[in-house]
């Protein structure tokens, strides 16, 4: 992994704290924070004293989305193909770092606060839980810009349902933090001054379970999310055999 100025990482015993740390731009996504998310995500994976992950952000916002300014130069230049390229590839990196979330076996807590727009959004959604501060605006404003909400639609239309989904990719509303906990995409609302302390809390907590155990469980959960019912409860039947490995050893006092 190579470290850079910004992305942030910070072990609090043994959880990794991942803060983006570009708060004068709300921490948009450019190439370089969106390949170092890649890179600490799979670090932490492979690290055997990190039990569990918090994403947050620098500043006063979570993430305002894909740093589109990136582009510019080639714009500027009237670099057409460049510029082309350069999109494409900034879509297969945020691609992969999407994939990288439901990929890994360790739990992800995101603790989000002030704006989590567009890829921002999608970021927050792609944790497998989600705290956040009241402070929180959460949304996907691409169509009024003439592009599409295309990467992050997927976690999205599952979270909500198709309803709800095709509202937020369309009108481009921001919800705040108690609409998003009653739509189901936090889990918690709290201050923006506990928020981060909070996603700790409850990272210590999954963190402290068997972690064979909690790896099965997430990867199960990726699994029948999107399987047809026969083909989850097959799969959910495979893990339950597995799980005689994951009990602890019992003790009998006499």
């Amino acid at each position: 992994m190579t470290p850079t100025d910004s992305l942030l990482i910070e072990d609090r015993a043994s959880v990794r704290v991942l803060t983006m740390n570009r708060p004068d731009k709300r921490n948009a996504l450019n190439n370089e924070l969106t390949q170092a998310l890649v890179d600490a995500l799979h670090a932490a994976e492979r690290d055997a004293s990190v039990k569990s992950i918090v994403l947050t952000g620098a500043g006063k916002a979570f993430c305002a989305g894909a740093d589109v300014n990136e582009f510019g130069g080639f714009v500027q230049q009237g670099d057409a193909a460049n510029a082309a390229q350069a999109a494409l590839d900034r879509a297969h990196l945020t691609t992969g770092l999407h994939r990288t979330f439901s990929q890994i076996g360790k739990p992800v807590i995101g603790a989000a606060h002030g704006y989590a727009m567009g890829g921002g959004a999608g970021l927050a959604l792609a944790c497998d839980m989600l705290v956040v501060g009241e402070s929180l605006k959460l949304g996907y404003p691409e169509l009024k810009h003439g592009i599409v909400a295309a990467i992050v639609m997927a976690n999205l239309v599952r979270q909500v349902g198709r309803k709800t989904a095709f509202e937020m990719v369309s009108l481009g509303e921001a919800v705040d933090a108690s609409r998003a906990l009653s739509l189901g995409l936090a889990n918690r609302v709290v201050s923006d001054e506990t928020m981060l302390d909070s996603a700790v809390a409850i990272a210590e907590r999954l963190g402290a379970f068997n972690a064979p155990a909690m790896s099965a469980t997430k990867r199960l959960f990726h699994r029948v999310a999107d399987l047809p019912l026969q083909q989850a409860l097959d799969a959910s039947l495979d893990t339950n055999m597995m799980m005689r490995s994951f009990r602890q050893p019992q003790t009998n006092d006499k």
